[in-house]
């Protein structure tokens, strides 16, 4: 039994050794020191990460394609196209497309006879998008740089209409509003027989309007308060600038209020005084506007005024 279990024991070694230098084969390198194919299928199979998979032979291998980004820039040999692309986008008014488009074609374009088109349409396209500071810049610009083109005088006068749309509410500041004004006066010197003097007039008279309701709305501020003095000066600068105003009624029956106050608020030395220059801007009111909606109400001011100035005259008398 003893030997038996020897020759067991030999046997298994032998297994071992064999086994052994089987897979001492499978890690030999060749003569320049690079693994074997069987090292490289050990290698492999042992990398769970990158499967090993086999490829099929009767698939052809697929070509890789490289997408190549089109060049859109504007180029003196793309121009003509790309023009009548502008074009296209003007005429579906997609303002902002074409704006974009004609901004590019622009600069290729000087020197030729398409340079102005290109500028007046670039202007253009802003202005119908809504954005008018951008097209009073580019049409003014155009005037400018072409003053003998045809369409120089209509250019001048949508720049003023593009300035004009700037002009804010009148609780703002009114520089552009003030600015509009000069460029239409400008505008109707320089073209004194245009076809649009009508809508320049009535752009002004708007501007103007604007202009004289701030002032306005200042003086009703200051009487508000009770600034007295300054409601005053206020009225009178109202006055000298806007004598022609619609809004001139409403000024003068704010002063008449303003020195009612005044004067029923004074010392009674110095309400005699008050009271006449009270009594004068009613009667200016009853002069010059006698039809308007506050007559009436100055009309009561006006009487009870008269009244206060009456006994003030009659202890004057009695005591000279």
């Amino acid at each position: 039994m003893h030997a038996f279990f020897n020759m067991a024991k030999k046997t298994c070694n032998i297994l071992i050794i064999i086994l052994l230098a089987f897979v001492t084969n499978a890690y030999a390198t060749d003569s320049r020191g690079v693994l074997s194919y069987d090292l490289q299928k050990v290698c492999l199979s042992m990398d769970t990460s990158k499967p090993v998979t086999k490829k099929d032979s009767t698939k052809p291998a697929k070509k890789k394609t490289i997408t190549r980004v089109r060049d859109k820039r504007v180029t003196f040999e793309t121009f003509d196209q790309n023009y009548e692309r502008a074009l296209k986008y003007y005429n579906n008014k997609q303002w902002l497309s074409a704006a974009g488009l004609f901004e590019e074609l622009y600069p290729l374009s000087l020197g030729t006879p398409r340079a102005d088109t290109i500028l007046y349409l670039f202007a253009d396209s802003y202005y119908q998008n809504g954005d008018y500071n951008m097209a009073a810049f580019h049409f003014r610009d155009y005037v400018r740089r072409y003053p003998n083109a045809d369409r120089t005088e209509d250019a001048f006068f949508r720049c003023i209409q593009a300035v004009y749309k700037t002009s804010p509410e009148y609780y703002l500041d009114q520089s552009n509003t003030e600015y509009a004004i000069e460029q239409i006066k400008a505008f109707l010197q320089a073209y004194p027989d245009n076809k649009h003097v009508e809508e320049c007039n009535v752009m002004l008279d708007d501007l103007r309007l604007k202009l004289a309701r701030k002032e306005l709305e200042i003086m009703k501020l200051y009487y508000n308060t009770d600034h007295y003095e300054a409601c005053q000066i206020a009225a009178k600068n109202f006055f000298n600038k806007y004598a022609y105003s619609p809004l001139m009624p409403e000024a003068g029956y704010y002063l008449v209020l303003n020195n009612y106050e005044y004067a029923k608020r004074s010392t009674e030395r110095k309400k005699p005084e008050r009271l006449k220059t009270c009594l004068e801007s009613c009667q200016r009111m009853l002069l010059h506007h006698p039809d308007c909606s506050y007559i009436k109400e100055v009309e009561k001011i006006m009487l009870d005024v008269t009244n206060q100035l009456k006994k003030y005259n009659q202890k004057s008398n009695n005591k000279s």
